[in-house]
């Protein structure tokens, strides 16, 4: 089985080379490792090119934003299964890709996986903030503000082929309705891996304190358009974040 994993990135020079090699280092031999940058300007293409000839895939030129550059890696994409690296993150260890493929593997008919994360503080102590775990699957729990972690789904490229790539009418929050979508309109085959696969940082796009505003109008948006009642969905949601900062 051969996996696709993208990551996009802008202006990342601090964080790109560790969400690299954490891909790199992967035990399973078997990705295609595309990468797409924005266009660059603070030395994160010179770090990319030095990875050149380990990349299956690499472009370097403007976007409309973070998804339609994840739409252009979609498009490059050949592997069987397709995830994202995001360019703040790393795979929580060496076997992460091979936990995903033993769960695709298990049985044919799964069309999507997804796993449990963790937030860490952005800095060389990378202390504990916040703890995803995912937890079973149930059209229930999506009525309910839940949603899995988006950088954990690796999901089937013929589905995505299929039901198509991410909405780009949303600038920050096209992950959620991509997974509504997926899950709640189409209702596809999701299985759960009670397994850590992703480190992220704090200070991405997703947890940046600046943007939280923008996030709750797209969520109202999204949610609202698949016929959810919007905003107690939405309160919902911030609810379980919430309860997610509290780790033990």
């Amino acid at each position: 089985m051969r996996i696709t994993i993208i990551t996009v990135c802008y202006n990342r020079k601090a964080t790109i080379e560790k969400a690299m090699k954490s891909v790199l280092d992967q035990k399973y031999s078997n990705i295609e490792y595309i990468v797409i940058d924005g266009n660059s300007t603070d030395g994160t293409k010179e770090i990319i090119e030095s990875y050149r000839d380990k990349l299956s895939q690499y472009i370097s030129e403007s976007d409309k934003g973070m998804y339609d550059a994840i739409n252009k890696g979609l498009k490059l994409a050949t592997g069987d299964v397709v995830g994202l690296m995001h360019s703040d993150d790393e795979f929580y260890d060496k076997n992460a890709v091979s936990k995903i493929v033993a769960r695709f593997n298990l049985d044919s008919t799964i069309e999507g996986i997804y796993g449990d994360g963790i937030y860490v503080s952005n800095d060389d102590q990378e202390r504990l903030i916040r703890n995803r775990i995912g937890g079973n699957f149930s059209q229930k729990k999506l009525k309910s503000g839940w949603l899995p972690l988006h950088p954990t789904v690796y999901v089937k490229k013929s589905i995505l082929d299929k039901y198509g790539f991410y909405n780009l009418d949303f600038n920050i929050a096209s992950d959620t309705e991509f997974l509504l979508r997926y899950l709640y309109k189409y209702k596809i085959k999701m299985s759960y891996i009670n397994e850590y696969i992703v480190k992220m940082r704090m200070g991405g796009m997703s947890t940046n304190a600046k943007r939280a505003f923008e996030v709750l109008f797209e969520d109202y948006t999204i949610y609202k358009y698949h016929g959810l009642a919007a905003m107690r969905v939405v309160f919902l949601k911030k609810t379980i974040a919430l309860k997610q900062y509290l780790v033990q």
